[in-house]
């Protein structure tokens, strides 16, 4: 950055790019940018000291913001090619990266905690970043979610180089970072529509475990397909739940709302680690994140606080409503291995009830592409709301639409839903535990879905 004094970022509502945007507010760096929509994010921003505008004509762009040699573009890949304002800098010889890229380039002077996996990474790096936080080794953190504990995707520390940073595979932009600490939490195949075949997905993965440091470490989930290629010098170590490897957990106990479970290392047994979110899939997220603290240098004390106050991030196993009438929560889950995780996470917790599910697909390419792993994930529950396909970055694909995982569902009760009528359609119900699923827009509706289930 020394050569710029400011920077514009393009799709700046976007939750990772936002972290970015207050990582730079903080050094004082001038800073603008464009999104699509006003949201409650972007309007934290602008508050925040940050020139955001919603208009994709040039002219909007800001005056401090014209220069080519002072100012850096950061796009998102989200912001297609053809967006106006992104045209006009190119034309006008801007330098325009990535958001990985400037990631990256966190990654070579900070001690880069990456955390990648098709599902988990955004709950494992925030269970990650909020036990160093807390503890005495402290971090910064670049997250994936509005961690509740902090109200922020962007965790500062003035004592410490540890940088806590998700790593996307999506774009294969985790290919940019340079970690001291990787964990790869799952490698499902997903973004088909970059990959193509599950094994350049999985080759992605390979590549990326090739630029941890020298001196750093590899934490990976026990069981993957992922066939890891470690510079000289790199350590790795294995995790899971309750399938052994270097890190995992021992006698767990489910009851009266409550998880715990003992903790063991390579060399030692930590004792009674309570949930702070508990249900199940966060026993796995949980062992992560406390393998990567403790090889950090975090306490017994620390790790068994830190777990015990974890709150989670916003859109991940999120309750709005939790009374003895019904119980109302949303979650960011959008790949049929995270919808399989939740409702069964949720059945576990409330196994007398009837279990509903509204959900919105994500891209067309990826409900081609899973059509029958969605219904099959989705039949689990009780009854199901289907909405329409976000379509996020893409174009129609014909023949391609949330009726092709309509006509395989087995739920007792199923139906498909025009987003514009979703709220009349709660009010027509009543509902004992009702989870709301998705990545795209779905989150609009959760306040006024609140206020209708509450009266």
């Amino acid at each position: 950055m020394k050569d710029f004094k400011s920077i514009y970022f393009v799709g700046a509502g976007g939750i990772g790019m936002s972290a970015l945007v207050r990582y730079y507010l903080a050094r004082g760096i001038k800073v603008g940018g464009y999104d699509k929509t006003a949201s409650e994010l972007t309007s934290e921003l602008i508050a925040e000291g940050a020139d955001i505008r919603f208009e994709e004509d040039p002219e909007a762009i800001g005056s401090e913001f014209r220069n080519p040699e002072e100012t850096l573009i950061v796009r998102t890949p989200a912001v297609p090619e053809s967006h106006a304002g992104l045209s006009w800098f190119r034309e006008n010889g801007f330098k325009i990266i990535k958001r990985a890229e400037l990631l990256g380039l966190i990654t070579r002077s900070d001690r880069g905690l990456c955390i990648a996996g098709t599902h988990g990474k955004t709950t494992t790096s925030s269970m990650t970043a909020h036990l160093l936080k807390q503890s005495h080794v402290d971090c910064n953190a670049f997250l994936g979610g509005i961690l509740k504990n902090y109200d922020s995707n962007l965790l500062l520390s003035t004592r410490s180089d540890l940088t806590v940073i998700e790593a996307d595979e999506y774009d294969r932009s985790f290919h940019h970072l340079q970690p001291y600490m990787a964990v790869i939490t799952s490698s499902d195949p997903d973004h088909l529509d970059i990959y193509g075949t599950e094994e350049a997905y999985l080759e992605s993965f390979r590549h990326f475990t090739t630029l941890i440091r020298p001196e750093g470490t590899l934490i990976i989930r026990k069981g993957l397909k992922v066939r890891p290629e470690l510079a000289e010098g790199v350590k790795c170590y294995t995790y899971s739940a309750e399938e052994g490897g270097d890190f995992h957990a021992e006698n767990i106990r489910i009851g009266n709302g409550t998880i715990l479970f003992d903790f063991i290392t390579p060399t030692t047994r930590i004792n009674d680690i309570e949930l702070g979110v508990p249900v199940r899939i966060n026993i796995e997220n949980g062992i992560a994140a406390m393998a990567v603290a403790w090889l950090n240098g975090v306490t017994e004390e620390e790790l068994r606080s830190g777990m015990k106050s974890f709150q989670g991030p916003k859109r991940r196993f999120d309750f709005h409503i939790k009374n003895e009438h019904c119980v109302f929560l949303d979650d960011y889950a959008h790949h049929p291995d995270e919808l399989k995780a939740s409702i069964g996470s949720v059945r576990a917790l409330y196994p007398d009830k009837r279990i509903s599910v509204v959900f919105q697909p994500h891209l067309y390419s990826r409900t081609r592409d899973f059509a029958e792993e969605f219904a099959k994930a989705l039949s689990l529950a009780d009854e199901v709301i289907l909405l329409d396909i976000y379509p996020a970055r893409e174009e129609p694909i014909p023949g391609i639409t949330s009726e092709i995982i309509f006509d395989k569902l087995t739920a007792k009760n199923k139906e498909l839903c025009a987003k514009d009528l979703l709220l009349e359609k709660i009010k027509e119900r009543n509902f004992e535990v009702l989870i709301m699923l998705g990545a795209g827009d779905i989150d609009r509706f959760i306040l006024p879905v609140k206020e209708i289930l509450l009266k």
